[in-house]
């Protein structure tokens, strides 16, 4: 199929005014949804098929459906802006595109064309657009997802698949506020291991992470940071965020994304924004020892992680079994924040997009 506008059918039951200016009052993350989503279905035999805009409804799932027992599930994230002149934007879809397309071979599944993703994320946008939160840091939150819709039971790739877009109406991620969140170093389990699924965005990945974010909480911190599952020596990257590490002498070193680490396009956006600032940005491997010994000495003075959700946050602290450090004053650092100002300036229009970054719809 082509990736024309897809048939619309509007939701006959929308929230209403009130209500949605309500929600939107307070949206946080993740919980007030949009009127609408998009569906197209896949099959072996007939391929991509019967795309559609239509109102925001439960799904009903045979019992046997393949993705409640063999796990075939694969999802995007990325964020709808309004920018200055009032029309609404997207940042960097075709980059989501073709992780998604990488995350399904890697999880034996179709790859959707670029082309149907696009339209699908602009086609919501412009339905639901009247669902932008006017809060400080607000934006449309889009969930591009897919599953394996086959009812069988066997150890196989489905059949059949499933592909949805919803929409969420999304202010800031931490809802705390704090300056700069608390790490806790997980020393018991990992996230990803070498020929394993760490660079697919799939719902498994995040699954195992539930458990050592749960200890990271108990201990009074904010999210969890991984080390490599062959050394439990190298940092990785926290449950959801990718890590960066900046030092005394200009140099931001990041952790390489091998296949263990998902390649974030937020992390690839700020390497790309740090080297313009004349920043020695390196992907290469950092240890949790010299982690500890680098901000004990001062030479690390900063660090931060950053992803879609949370864009670009600060790292204050970092604790574990074995005791606690703090990263320079433990607060947001003047690097940090100036690659953040700049990201989030060229994602709302407020900046110059000189890179094509921004993809303004309609």
């Amino acid at each position: 199929m082509t990736a024309g506008a897809f048939p619309f059918e509007a939701n006959p039951n929308p929230v209403d005014d009130a209500r949605r200016a309500e929600l939107l009052a307070d949206p946080g993350f993740g919980r007030v949804f949009t009127d609408h989503m998009v569906t197209i279905r896949y099959s072996d035999d007939k391929g991509w098929h019967d795309a559609k805009v239509g109102p925001r409804a439960p799904l009903t799932l045979d019992p046997a459906t393949a993705v409640l027992h063999y796990a075939q599930e694969i999802f995007e994230g990325l964020k709808a802006y309004r920018l200055a002149d009032g029309t609404m934007a997207l940042f960097r879809p075709e980059q989501n595109a073709r992780r998604f397309q990488r995350s399904a071979k890697r999880l034996a599944m179709p790859e959707l064309p670029e082309e149907l993703f696009l339209q699908s994320c602009r086609q919501l946008v412009e339905v639901d657009q009247h669902w932008f939160p006017p809060v400080e840091g607000g934006s449309i939150y889009l969930r591009p997802f897919m599953i394996a819709s086959e009812v069988f039971l066997g150890v196989k790739p489905s059949a059949e698949y499933l592909y949805m877009v919803i929409a969420s109406a999304a202010g800031n991620y931490f809802k705390s506020g704090a300056p700069a969140i608390k790490i806790w170093v997980s020393e018991h389990y990992t996230r990803a291991a070498p020929g394993g699924t760490g660079a697919a965005k799939c719902g498994g990945n995040y699954a195992s992470s539930l458990v050592a974010q749960s200890e990271a909480i108990r201990n009074g911190c904010d999210q969890v940071v991984f080390l490599d599952a062959a050394e439990h020596r190298w940092i990785e990257e926290l449950g959801g965020m990718n890590l960066f590490f900046l030092f005394d002498d200009g140099t931001l070193i990041t952790p390489p994304t091998d296949g263990t680490i998902l390649e974030g396009i937020t992390r690839e956006s700020i390497i790309e924004l740090a080297r313009e600032q004349g920043l020695n940005v390196r992907e290469e491997r950092y240890a949790i020892d010299q982690w500890r010994a680098d901000a004990t000495s001062g030479k690390l003075v900063e660090a931060f992680a950053c992803g879609t959700a949370a864009v670009v946050t600060p790292v204050g602290s970092v604790h574990s079994t074995n005791g606690s450090f703090t990263i320079g004053a433990g607060g947001p650092g003047q690097i940090t924040q100036q690659l953040r100002g700049k990201l989030v300036n060229i994602q709302r229009g407020i900046a110059p997009d000189p890179h094509g970054w921004v993809q303004p719809i309609g």
